[in-house]
């Protein structure tokens, strides 16, 4: 009985250090899904790939405003007709992962800084908030909601 009762502990402790390393798994892909969707959307100005990051019915609210896909890709659209285009490079500071089952929430500071060449245009800071829905594709946004933080 001793020896079933251990084997039988054993299991459970082995099965709940499983679920820890695919917790710690999905986050390190939510932090990358964020840094990845901020470089490869809004650094490059490319709405093209929105499909990679952005569920279809996406929603981001910043600053008041709503804004979907096609709102967000006319915006990207228009600004890379701007010159010269600012290289941007971002920053994200993790607060909080919650995961639970194919559902994740995420809130974290969100940096950019702006140059033109070697000189520095604008240092932006947001905190924000996000949910990803796991697809068959992996990690996606759903919904991200944006706050400017005030120059410090």
């Amino acid at each position: 009985m001793k020896k079933h009762n251990a084997i039988l502990l054993m299991l459970f402790f082995t099965t709940i250090s499983f679920g820890q390393v695919a917790n710690e798994t999905d986050k390190t892909q939510i932090k990358k899904l964020l840094l990845e969707s901020f470089d490869e959307i809004w650094s490059k100005l490319s709405p093209e790939n929105m499909h990679k990051y952005y569920t279809k019915d996406f929603m981001l609210l910043e600053n008041g405003e709503i804004w979907n896909n096609d709102s967000i890709a006319n915006y990207l659209n228009k600004a890379i007709l701007r010159k010269p285009n600012p290289t941007r490079i971002n920053t994200i500071e993790i607060i909080e992962i919650k995961i639970a089952n194919n559902r994740a929430w995420v809130a974290y500071h969100n940096r950019a800084i702006f140059t033109i060449e070697t000189t520095i245009v604008r240092k932006a800071h947001w905190l924000e908030s996000a949910t990803a829905i796991l697809t068959e594709n992996g990690w996606k946004l759903e919904t991200l909601h944006s706050t400017p933080i005030k120059k410090e």
